[in-house]
């Protein structure tokens, strides 16, 4: 079989089994609160405006966020209409074509079976899985900026001759590739597509003592390209939009955002914990492995320890602490850990003692929250005096979630899995191991979001979700009081801006205070009650898991 052929075979195969995993069960709940409801309803709101220039929000421009995602759920919603699955499926398919890509660099770099682990190291492992089957936007901004950064990587080596590759094509087409890919990157989620891959840049030219690797022109080309796709769009706004916009991006950077605060170390811990297994097998790779004569392998280790630095750095000095912030971070991992589990299984590094400790004091942390999790689902009033002073998550676990027992089977399974790996590890079936904890842990990620997340999001958001829901065909206005939320907007389902215009403080007090020409249907936490029940003409209605339900005539 030639080589062609049989990248175009393990491609396909691939394909199955991404397709397999990522796209079953998109739409089994609800899209939670914020992020993936927000966007999604970004998304609805241009297929009944017809505007797909445009990003608005509550019928209102929204200016933090370029479009393309949007393009992609809109379009998704266009085939498969409005719903879970829909605002999901662009990711499920950013997945396949990620493993894809991991799989045919991988082999470019080394050879099949290296691109083979690559793959199967980014697929095994928890959080880069989880967020293929999520609706957020990071898994296609971070696909095009790994991408933009690759390509970057291979115009210099053709420029410079470095040895091992033969690369086929001239450097300027590859700053091509590079700068196209960065520009879709900006036109995702914004010019940090184009920060991170010049962070990077500048630290490998501190590395190489100041040498520009590139010429001026080169990098010039390379910007042009970039900026030139992300002003196909940007360029059309850019005058509304730059103050909103500018505003945004020093919020997140210089405070907690919508109260996202954290730790110095956060996403190092976020990192190490979800990005298990790979997480233990990259660190090895950070030390000195063995001797090898420096070549393209070698240089592009380099750059994704650089990556890796540059982004988990970076968004430690960000204020704002979200989980998905450090999430480019799995590319480079993915790849040390993949090049650690190619020499273990080459014989030429051990499955020390450390790396198996590392690898069960993560499982053991897992199973301690997965056994957990069913025990405190049993016996809710054991657990509910930890709530005592939070009398909105009290309420929540009020929710009539139905527990069994057999929720520990993934926790079951998991550990299973890590003993059949450790045996086979010490019987020298590498092969075999690997692909037992790798396969192993996609299908433990499986079983998880199947037994867990059904139940978590009955006691956080459902009763809010439900009661929009019912609303979406009545003419009515809809709103959220006391807490930030998208749920009013996807599930009530407006088709104007008339309906859920809780926009501003006028806004409010002409919801709460003014005549009103149709009902008025406001949610609020347990905690703000007394800021509505007195109001004239408002009336209780419900009340469930920590919301209460409000209609004002």
């Amino acid at each position: 079989m030639n080589e062609t052929n049989q990248r175009i075979r393990y491609s396909l195969w691939i394909a199955l089994v991404g397709a397999v995993f990522f796209i079953p069960w998109l739409g089994r709940v609800h899209l939670f609160d914020w992020d993936e409801i927000n966007f999604a309803e970004i998304s609805r709101e241009m297929l009944v405006l017809g505007e797909y220039l445009r990003v608005y929000v509550n019928f209102d421009p929204f200016w933090e966020k370029p479009p393309l995602f949007f393009w992609l759920q809109a379009l998704a919603m266009a085939g498969f209409g409005v719903g879970e699955f829909a605002a999901r499926l662009p990711n499920a398919i950013c997945g396949i074509i990620t493993l894809i890509v991991l799989f045919n660099i991988g082999k470019t770099l080394y050879n099949s079976r290296f691109g083979l682990l690559w793959a199967g190291t980014y697929f095994g492992s928890v959080l880069p899985f989880l967020y293929f089957k999520s609706g957020i936007i990071d898994p296609w901004f971070n696909l095009f900026i790994f991408l933009g950064l690759y390509f970057f990587i291979l115009a210099y080596w053709r420029r410079d001759r470095t040895e091992g590759i033969q690369l086929q094509r001239s450097q300027w087409w590859y700053l091509l590739l590079s700068g196209l890919m960065v520009g879709l990157g900006i036109l995702t989620k914004g010019p940090v597509a184009y920060l991170i891959p010049g962070l990077v840049m500048a630290v490998y030219w501190v590395w190489q003592r100041f040498r520009f690797y590139v010429h001026a022109p080169q990098f010039l080309f390379y910007s042009l390209i970039a900026f030139a796709v992300a002003a196909s769009w940007y360029g059309l706004f850019f005058i509304d939009q730059f103050e909103a916009f500018s505003a945004y991006q020093y919020r997140l950077l210089s405070t907690p955002d919508a109260g996202h605060k954290g730790f110095p170390g956060y996403h190092f811990i976020v990192v190490l914990v979800g990005c298990f297994p790979m997480s233990i097998f990259a660190i090895r790779a950070f030390f000195r492995m063995e001797n090898e004569a420096f070549d393209h392998r070698q240089d592009f280790k380099i750059w994704m320890q650089f990556l890796c630095w540059t982004v988990l750095i970076l968004f430690t000095i960000v204020k704002s602490k979200i989980v998905h912030y450090s999430s480019l971070s799995y590319f480079p991992l993915s790849f040390l850990a993949a090049l650690v589990i190619h020499k273990i299984m080459d014989g030429r590094l051990s499955l020390n003692g450390w790396m198996r400790g590392g690898l069960w004091a993560l499982t053991a942390l897992y199973l301690i929250i997965l056994l957990a999790l069913p025990y405190a689902g049993l016996n809710i009033d054991v657990i509910k005096p930890l709530f005592s002073k939070d009398a909105f998550a009290l309420a929540n676990l009020e929710a009539e979630v139905r527990w069994t027992g057999w929720e520990v089977l993934p926790g079951i399974f998991l550990l299973l899995m890590m003993l059949l790996f450790m045996r086979l590890t010490r019987r020298g079936q590498l092969m075999a191991s690997f692909r037992v904890l790798l396969g192993g842990t996609a299908l433990f990620v499986m079983l998880t979001l199947a037994f867990f997340v059904k139940r978590i999001e009955g006691y956080s958001q459902r009763a809010a979700v439900e009661f929009f829901k019912s609303k979406a065909d009545e003419d009515c206005y809809l709103a959220a009081y006391g807490y930030k939320s998208y749920v009013h907007l996807f599930y009530g389902a407006p088709q104007n801006g008339d309906k859920c215009c809780f926009k501003n403080e006028a806004c409010i007090q002409r919801l709460l205070h003014e005549p009103l020409d149709k009902p008025a249907y406001i949610v609020t936490k347990i905690t703000k009650v007394k800021e509505l029940q007195n109001l004239p003409g408002m009336t209780e209605i419900g009340r469930q898991n920590g919301f209460v339900f409000y209609r004002r005539e």
